[in-house]
Formats: structure tokens, sequence, C-alpha cells
């Protein structure tokens, strides 16, 4: 009984990894997504739209940069 038990478990710790990662992606996607329409909003509302436009296309470039920094970090460590 002790070997069915053992199965389901290996298999929970080959996706554990992949779930994480898909939650942090799916976070960093979620808070691009909430840049936006802050910054839609924003720029709508204010005196001076291009500086709205402007602090939202630095946002999107900044998560973008730590996206992709730390997958270049990970695989420069494998």
């Amino acid at each position: 009984m002790t070997s069915q038990a053992a199965g389901p478990m290996r298999a929970d710790t080959k996706t554990a990894p992949r779930r994480a990662a898909n939650l942090r992606t799916a976070t960093i996607l979620l808070s691009i997504a909430a840049l936006f329409f802050c910054g839609i909003i924003l720029a709508q509302y204010s005196n001076a739209p291009a500086l709205a436009i402007g602090i939202l296309g630095l946002a999107i470039v900044g998560f973008l940069g730590v996206t992709i920094g730390r997958n270049v970090g990970r695989r420069e460590r494998q």
C-alpha cells in the first residue's frame, strides 16, 4: 500500500516547481494588465496624458526587464 501512496507524491513533487512558475508568470501578467488599465484611467483624467502613458510604458518595460532578467539568471546557474 505504501508504493501506491508514493506514486502520487512523486507526481506532485514534479509539478510543484512548474505550478510555482506558472503562478509567478500569472502574477506578473496580472500586474502588467492592472498597470495598463490604471495608466489608461490616469491618462483620461489627468491634464498630462503623455506623462501618464510614459509612466505606464516605463512600468511595463521594468516588469519585462525583471522577468527576463530572472530567466536569464536561472539559465546561467544551470
